[in-house]
């Protein structure tokens, strides 16, 4: 009888804290998100449409973690650092406005910002989303190309790795799932492919079909 008690009353008080819109420190330790206030607090809060104070609180913890869980920045922590700025960064800057019309599907590459997007008859259907392109010796091309295969999962003939939703668009060259971490510091780049987080990958596949043309503009920073 007295735990259930004092079962009850810790109920109790997380809701009548939750009511008062204070989060009890236990509570938020088991939630996974502990706020602690990053350098780039006030770029992601404005980003993601949170009031910008610059100070974070709860919410804003849970906002920044569940965008770091989408764009698979490690640790998942709710902290605005480092690498979760750059990405803000390279999706805010994205220039939308250069890929150009299509009246039907379009798929457009920034490789200046390594973000990509979806348009259906000019509207934005999809991303911009963070991408990784070729390095130095093979970069990814400019110019207008279409999908000419589509394949669940393939293996690279030369390189010997598993290619998920593969989608040739030029040569030898497409897009797909990455393999490794995005954004793995060590990495310079890819062979000239267009990798993509595996959400990205798996909804540009369902987007596409054989024929669907793709933009590719700007100049990836470093080649």
């Amino acid at each position: 009888m007295i735990r259930r008690a004092v079962v009850r009353c810790a109920v109790a008080a997380m809701l009548v804290g939750a009511s008062l819109g204070v989060l009890l420190p236990s509570t938020a330790q088991a939630a996974g998100c502990i706020p602690r206030t990053g350098p780039a607090q006030r770029q992601v809060e404005s980003y993601l449409g949170l009031p910008v104070d610059g100070t974070a609180n709860y919410a804003d913890c849970v906002a920044v973690q569940k965008f770091q869980r989408r764009m698979d920045i490690r640790p998942t922590a709710g902290y605005a650092g480092p690498l979760t700025s750059s990405v803000v960064s390279r999706l805010s800057n994205a220039s939308l406005g250069s890929c150009g019309y299509s009246a039907g599907l379009r798929v457009c590459v920034d490789l200046t910002h390594q973000v990509m997007w979806v348009t259906r008859s000019g509207k934005r259907i999809h991303g911009p989303v963070p991408i990784r392109t070729g390095r130095t010796g093979l970069i990814t091309p400019t110019g207008t190309y279409r999908i000419q295969d589509k394949k669940i999962s393939t293996i690279s003939s030369y390189f010997k790795v598993k290619l998920p939703y593969w989608q040739r668009f030029y040569r030898d060259m497409g897009f797909h799932q990455t393999t490794t971490w995005l954004y793995d510091p060590g990495s310079p780049g890819s062979h000239g492919c267009i990798n993509l987080l595996p959400a990205d990958a798996r909804a540009l596949f369902s987007y596409t079909k054989r024929g669907t043309p793709v933009r590719i503009f700007g100049r990836k920073p470093g080649t």
